[in-house]
Order: structure tokens, then C-alpha cells, then sequence
């Protein structure tokens, strides 16, 4: 792998990023233990296979032409010592501690000189499980592609591409120049006039659908303090089809009336009154083709309102589906939502110089983020030590307080919270509300009484 430039919208995220806000988004994998793997084993395969997967190897460097522009080179001095690191917990209760201390390691930017990500060991003293917390910048993946490149350190899938790296060999790829061939340059000139009026048309849609009535004061509007913190909520996979099946409309609808039912119940035991107008949601949507290529990030986005102020759960629902629906039949080209778009339309020295402009009038198109994270159905270990849980992280952008992430795994839907730690120092109690509205919704649905998730 030689030199390639960051598409648009990576280099959007790269230049979006200061030390207050890092961009990086994330996973926590928990595992259970395995007789006779110890911390020394697993330390030892996350750096083997992080080392061999090449997108981990490439850095961002400078480049001369496009103005503006950045490219990724592989790492000269690569040393994958200097990304993966064991840290140890001594408190007895391992999950709240293993999410209280990836919350304060997401904190933490990524050093520009070296690749941008890291991957922590996080483990007890006396065995027992264990989870891996993998960071990964923005601008290296988006979450479809952070997904292909984490999944590179499971035995299943590591075994499967050693196999075909042996079978094919390592041929030579001569590095790319830094200076683009003078065709490749001619197609850049022609296909950016044509894009002129595409991004015309988004901007405008852009526009048309910020706020100037923005919500009204909460923590989800609290200024933004640099810190982080984690919160995880973990629901019945089989129940989120029974609700589908029996109210229709997608997983993601049905999950995004929870988090919306989650907002209202944990705004109401803080004792907050609930807003005029609803909070906006930026809904991600991945546009990458299936065989497509696999670098950069390909995103837009729905915007949603997610219906705090309905009283009742169903009627939320209901309110999401046609909200989604209608954004669906607009297509991902349309709204805020297709701020991601548009950035990919704009020459690299745009994002230079207007990222500072661009960071701030996030708070001017949504309130939080919601996203859903696709992972592999099969089974899945580090070591033998067989996968539990993968909670997914996703950045915050300046001005913002909560991105929740979502994820389906081994028959639950494992959902991440992350937050500004000034802003929401109780978001363990909103994670509770995630499984106390998902219970009541579900009880509602199929008339079952069913406990919350403990």
C-alpha cells in the first residue's frame, strides 16, 4: 500500500478535530476468560494482528498538490507498541470499571504524528474477563469500515486472512506519488464542474433545514468541556423482533423510539420539564456500495425529531416510522442530514480553512446522534476467549453532549452512551431509562411482563 489521498469527507474529520474534541470513534469488546490465557496472550495477539492489517499502518502526511490536501502513507518507523497497551482495574465490580476508564481514555486525542488509533487491554489482576477498547480516528473509517478493520484481530476472521495471504503472497505495490498523474488531474477539474451544481443543490437543503429556534437549555446543550463519559444498556435481541413484527417498520425505527422514550423518562427524573419542540437526531446512513471501494468514509445522513414530548410509547413509535419513512423517500441528498454530502464536494482547502465555521454549526442542525453499527452474525473470540459484548462508541461533535450508538451481537442489541462528562455526569441513569422504556414498549406490544435487563 503506497500513498493515498483522504477523500473530502475524511479530511473534513481531520481538520474538525482539536484536543477538547477529539474525532475519534470507538468499540468496547468484552470477552470471556479461557483456561489458560492469560493477559500476556491476548496483549500479544492484538499487536500481532493490529500489525498486520495495513490500514493500521498508514499515517497522514502533507502533500503539495491538491492545496489543501492530505494523504495516507504507511509508517516508516511503524512500531505497534506505541497503539496497544494493557491497563489494569483493581476495583471488584469489572464492567462498571472497564466502562468508567474507556470513558476517560476516550478522552484522550490521537497523536497526529503516528497512525491514528489505539487499541487497550483492559483487564482485572486475578483473571476473569476482560475487554479490548479499540479507538479509531474518524478519518481513518466510518463505522461499516471500523467494523472491517477491528474484526481483523478475532481468530475467525484473522484465520481466514492469513489463509488467503499465504495463498496470494505479498505481491510488491509501488508507492503512489504524492503528485497527481496529469490525467488524474484533468478527471479531478471535470468532475469537480460537474459536481458544482450537486452540491449546490445539497448545500441549499443544508441550509434550508438548519435552526435558528434551536431546543431550549438542557444538558444535551451544555457547552462543550472536552471530557467523556461511557454508559452501556444491553437489550433482548428476539424481543426487538417481536415488537417489529407485531408494529412493523424497521429494528432502527423501533430502537430510536426507545432512545427517544429514554430522553423523556431521564429528563423527567432530573426533574427537567420536557421542551417546546423535540430534540433533533442526526441519523447516519452508510452510501457505500457493496464491492465498492473499502477506504474513506461514505456517509450522510436523516434527521430526525425524535418525539419526547408523545406521553406514550407506542404513539412514539408510530411517529418515528413516519418520520423515517418520509426521510427515505426524500433520499439521503435532502435535510441537514446531508451536511456529509456536501462536504464531500468541497476542494480540500475549503476544509481547512472552514472546519472552525463548520464545527460550530453542528449545534445549529441536530441535538444527538444515533447510529446503528452492523456486525458479523457468526461467533466470534480473541484467544479462544469467546466475544460478549461489543458496545460501539461514536464521536461527539463540538457542541454536543450525547451520541448513542447501537449494535446487534449473539442475541442482544448492545448500546453505547457517549457523553460530555460535565454535562451528563448521570448517564448510567440514562442508559437505565434505554432498558426501562424498551421493557415498557415491548409489555405494551405483546401484553408480556418482562423485567428490565439487569
Amino acid at each position: 500500500m503506497g500513498t493515498e489521498l483522504l477523500a473530502p469527507l475524511d479530511l473534513a474529520f481531520w481538520h474538525l478535530e482539536s484536543d477538547a474534541h477529539p474525532m475519534h470513534l470507538g468499540a468496547l469488546a468484552v470477552f470471556a476468560p479461557a483456561p489458560g490465557v492469560g493477559p500476556a496472550r491476548i496483549l500479544d495477539l492484538l499487536g500481532t494482528r493490529a500489525a498486520a492489517i495495513p490500514r493500521l499502518r498508514m499515517g497522514v502526511r502533507d502533500v503539495l498538490l491538491p492545496v489543501g490536501g492530505k494523504a495516507w502513507t504507511v509508517d516508516k518507523d511503524f512500531d505497534v507498541h506505541r497503539h496497544v497497551e494493557r491497563v489494569v482495574v483493581t476495583d471488584g465490580d469489572f464492567m462498571a470499571e472497564a466502562t468508567r476508564l474507556a470513558g476517560e481514555l476516550m478522552e484522550r486525542p490521537l497523536g497526529r504524528g503516528l497512525p491514528p488509533w489505539r487499541m487497550y487491554l483492559i483487564c482485572g489482576e486475578g483473571g476473569g474477563p476482560f475487554a479490548v477498547l479499540v479507538k479509531l480516528h474518524h478519518a481513518l473509517a466510518d463505522g461499516m469500515r471500523a467494523v472491517a478493520i477491528g474484526a481483523g484481530i478475532f481468530d475467525e476472521i484473522a484465520a481466514v486472512t492469513s489463509a488467503r495471504t499465504a495463498a496470494r503472497g505479498r505481491p510488491a505495490v509501488p508507492p503512489r506519488s504524492w503528485l497527481p498523474d496529469p490525467r488524474e488531474m484533468a478527471g479531478m477539474a471535470l468532475g469537480r464542474i460537474g459536481e458544482v451544481g450537486r452540491a449546490l443543490g445539497v448545500g441549499a437543503s443544508v441550509v434550508r433545514a438548519g435552526r435558528l429556534d434551536l431546543w431550549g437549555p438542557s444538558a444535551l446543550t451544555a457547552p462543550s468541556s472536552g471530557t467523556r463519559r461511557l454508559a452501556t444498556a444491553d437489550l433482548d435481541a428476539g424481543d426487538l423482533q417481536r415488537i417489529r413484527r407485531a408494529e412493523g417498520g424497521t429494528a432502527n425505527d423501533i430502537l430510536l423510539a426507545v432512545v427517544a422514550g429514554a430522553l423523556r423518562r431521564w429528563m423527567a427524573e432530573r426533574g427537567e420539564s420536557l421542551p417546546a419542540a423535540d430534540p433533533r437526531a442526526l441519523v447516519p446512513v452508510s452510501r457505500r456500495r457493496p464491492g465498492g471501494a473499502a477506504t474513506g468514509n461514505r456517509l450522510s445522513a436523516y434527521l430526525l425529531g425524535l418525539p419526547v414530548t408523545a406521553a406514550d410509547p407506542r404513539s412514539r413509535l408510530r411517529a418515528v416510522r413516519s418520520a423515517m419513512d418520509r426521510n427515505k423517500a426524500a433520499g439521503p441528498l435532502k435535510g441537514a442530514g446531508a451536511v456529509a454530502v456536501l462536504a464531500d464536494q468541497l476542494p480540500p482547502l475549503a476544509h481547512r480553512f472552514g472546519a472552525p465555521l463548520a464545527a460550530n454549526a453542528a449545534r445549529m442542525l441536530f441535538d444527538v446522534l444515533v447510529t446503528s453499527v452492523p456486525l458479523p452474525r457468526s461467533a466470534l473470540s480473541l484467544g479462544g476467549c469467546p466475544l460478549t459484548a461489543l458496545y460501539p462508541m461514536a464521536p461527539l461533535a463540538r457542541g454536543q453532549s450525547l451520541a448513542v450508538a447501537l449494535s446487534t451481537y449473539g442475541g442482544r442489541v448492545h448500546v453505547g452512551l457517549v457523553a460530555d462528562g460535565k454535562a451528563l455526569p448521570d448517564l448510567e441513569r440514562l442508559a437505565a431509562a434505554v432498558e426501562d422504556e424498551f421493557t415498557e414498549l415491548y409489555a405494551l406490544v405483546t401484553g408480556a411482563d418482562r423485567s428490565p435487563v439487569s
